[in-house]
């Protein structure tokens, strides 16, 4: 499943009053506020807090306006030292625009000492915090844009990661499919050639099992249940070839059948066990398939009674080894195929990896 596509960034008025910065504002403006108070006597605390809030709302929307706006700045001038240089102009031109608001007393501000000295002492407390709290902002943004950065980057190496793994794994089936299908056809062919009155019938058993079998294929996992009646629907097939040369029997826990398999495994044991070790043998033999679930794992066992590793001169096949690659892209390495010679002739073919639960 995609993930879905990020939030887009907010922009304009959004982003210049966003709740976590208006949250910042009005906090910090309200603890000036309250250190404030007491050089005012002649205010309430909330008047002189209702001033720092006006104060802290100009810094805000300098800060936010001038983090968009220009789109374009010259080389020499940062955007982060725009901002905090209009955030100190801000400052004592919305304590500048308070004091010019109509008083009780009709004298200009600046005529009076105890106003002047309030409007210095609340341009100076707001020119002392409010840059460096706006300096602070921008360290944190530049933190969780290299933060949100590195995710980004994290994320797009493992999509790019996963793609590969896919692709990898489409490339090892298509090469599995061939090698099942040419090896299948040309044991009708040998049927065919030799005038057997099997032919008929094994071709309407290979038409019926690929139609059922070939849908699968592509599937990136199946279910070992499935698996195992492609494997029977094989192990049929070959032994209307050689009736009596082969004998076979499937023993499967019930619990395993609904476990997630990768498409071809216990297939490609099988076939890897007929085409080498039952067919070079001139009594032939006999197939087990075993699969149980011990202690969280999925264990399947395909032994057979052929001519064993050593006298199979071809080694065990393009099969094998691709369906060990499999494992390994779909169980990321928690997976592990083993060959052993069997006494006094054949071999077994052990698999384990996780049980988990396939797809409904």
């Amino acid at each position: 499943m995609n993930a879905p596509p990020p939030s887009p960034k907010p922009r304009g008025l959004a982003l210049t009053l966003g709740w976590r910065r208006l949250l910042v504002a009005f906090v910090a403006s309200t603890l000036l506020g309250l250190l404030l108070s007491p050089a005012f006597p002649s205010l309430s605390s909330a008047r002189v807090i209702g001033r720092e809030w006006v104060v802290g709302l100009a810094a805000l929307v300098a800060f936010g306006l001038f983090e968009q706006w220009p789109a374009r700045l010259p080389q020499w001038l940062a955007r982060w030292a725009l901002q905090v240089l209009c955030v100190a102009l801000a400052i004592p031109l919305a304590v500048l625009a308070q004091y010019l608001l109509p008083h009780d007393d009709p004298r200009p501000f600046w005529q009076v000492e105890a106003r002047l000295s309030g409007f210095f002492m609340m341009t100076m407390t707001g020119l002392l915090f409010a840059p460096w709290i706006a300096v602070a902002a921008l360290f944190r943004q530049r933190d969780y844009a290299a933060r949100s950065q590195a995710l980004a980057f994290e994320l797009e190496r493992s999509e790019l990661e996963r793609k590969a793994l896919d692709s990898r794994l489409r490339l090892l089936q298509a090469q599995v499919e061939p090698h099942f299908l040419f090896n299948t056809l040309a044991n009708v062919r040998e049927l065919v050639e030799a005038g057997s009155p099997q032919a008929a019938a094994v071709l309407d058993n290979l038409i019926a099992y690929l139609r059922a079998a070939v849908p699968r294929l592509h599937d990136p996992a199946t279910t070992m249940g499935q698996e195992l009646e492609l494997v029977r629907a094989y192990l049929e097939l070959m032994h209307m070839r050689m009736p009596d040369r082969l004998q076979f029997d499937l023993q499967a826990d019930e619990a395993a059948l609904g476990l997630r398999c990768p498409p071809m495994t216990l297939l490609s044991l099988v076939e890897n066990a007929v085409r080498h070790g039952i067919d070079p043998s001139e009594e032939g033999g006999r197939i087990d398939v075993r699969v149980r679930v011990q202690d969280g794992r999925c264990r399947a066992e395909v032994s057979d009674t052929g001519v064993g590793l050593q006298r199979a001169g071809d080694g065990p096949g393009t099969g094998l080894s691709t369906l060990r690659e499999r494992l390994q892209l779909v169980f990321g390495g928690d997976a592990k195929l083993d060959l052993a010679a069997l006494v006094p002739h054949g071999v077994r073919a052990e698999l384990d990896f996780p049980a988990e639960p396939g797809k409904a």
